[in-house]
């Protein structure tokens, strides 16, 4: 079995745990106080056991290999879970912004907030130690489906501070009022939250361009470059789970046998899986033109046209544009 699926279906297993403890504390806690607040809270733990459940899903399906249904595999599962999880969290936003609204109409009984106090800012240090672990594990795993939980639990801990304060502010003031207008402003930060899972879900599925990992993949290629590596071009990638399918145009001289450029594509390859482990590469070799010789160094060259008088540099740009001769 996979080391990563492993730490994966782990570090979900483990916030499903917690996610349901944390479910039957609130729950308790708001039917000991009434409290509008900490049912807001215990909605969201809630969707928190059941985006989780869908998470574990989606790590599960994910980890199986590509097939004749699938070709590139089954990570994109993970972009369903993190849309059907921000989808989750706007549901619950919108029962606790009505369950409220009823409150600020009809007035709420509170009592025992003493008890419902304790069980909210347990809940919170809780949430904040796994929601860190979460996003940690699924940085480390390259996977989205433990981001997406863990900000999902960060934002639980955020949501059960604002209970916190709201809750210690009704007993200060005695100002009953003041306990659904928190669990309002709660919900509206679970709104949030919810909209950005589902704009990053969206961004998955339509294959947005990740720029960090464009900067890392362009500037591991860049170190890599040879003096015969004439122009590399047309750079394009896709994220699909934890793995990266990455392809790219290379010119070489046109003598280069067919042996020389397989050597060249196996090393190629062998470093840039060093740095990227996931990653599927195909490489498409073309080769030189007698137009090229102005922008190539390679010095010990003996067919060249014309001599190398036009240097360019290689960056981002260049390597995810047109090939060199068709941008001058």
């Amino acid at each position: 079995m996979n080391h990563i699926y492993k730490i994966k279906k782990k570090a979900a297993l483990i916030s499903l745990v917690v996610g349901l403890g944390m479910f039957l504390a609130k729950t308790g806690a708001y039917l000991i106080t009434g409290s509008a607040a900490i049912f807001s809270d215990a909605a969201e733990s809630v969707v928190h056991i059941l985006a989780t459940i869908m998470a574990l899903y989606s790590i599960i399906l994910s980890s199986k290999p590509a097939d004749k249904s699938h070709l590139y595999g089954h990570g994109n599962v993970e972009y369903f879970s993190a849309g059907i999880e921000g989808l989750l969290i706007i549901i619950a936003a919108a029962v606790i912004i009505v369950a409220s609204i009823t409150d600020i109409i009809y007035g709420s009984n509170l009592k025992e907030l003493n008890t419902g106090l304790v069980v909210v800012a347990g809940a919170g240090a809780i949430n904040l130690i796994l929601g860190t672990y979460l996003i940690r594990t699924g940085k480390k795993t390259n996977s989205l489906t433990l981001v997406a939980d863990g900000k999902h639990v960060l934002t639980d801990s955020y949501t059960s501070l604002g209970v916190l304060i709201g809750v210690i502010l009704v007993m200060i003031t005695n100002y009953v009022m003041l306990d659904p207008i928190f669990a309002i402003a709660v919900a509206l930060n679970i709104l949030f939250t919810g909209f950005k899972l589902i704009r990053v879900s969206i961004g998955g599925l339509m294959v947005e361009t990740d720029n960090q990992l464009l900067i890392r993949i362009s500037d591991k290629i860049i170190s890599l470059k040879k003096e015969y590596w004439i122009d590399l071009h047309e750079l394009r990638f896709w994220k699909s789970g934890e793995q990266v399918f990455l392809d790219f145009h290379l010119i070489l001289p046109y003598y280069f046998t067919i042996k020389q450029s397989h050597t060249e594509e196996s090393q190629i390859k062998s470093e840039l899986i060093k740095a990227f482990p996931s990653a599927q590469i195909k490489i498409h070799f073309d080769y030189c033109i007698p137009e090229l010789c102005r922008y190539c160094n390679y010095s010990v060259c003996q067919m060249r046209s014309q001599s190398y008088s036009k240097p360019f540099e290689w960056n981002i740009n260049k390597l995810t544009g047109k090939p060199i001769y068709l941008n001058q």
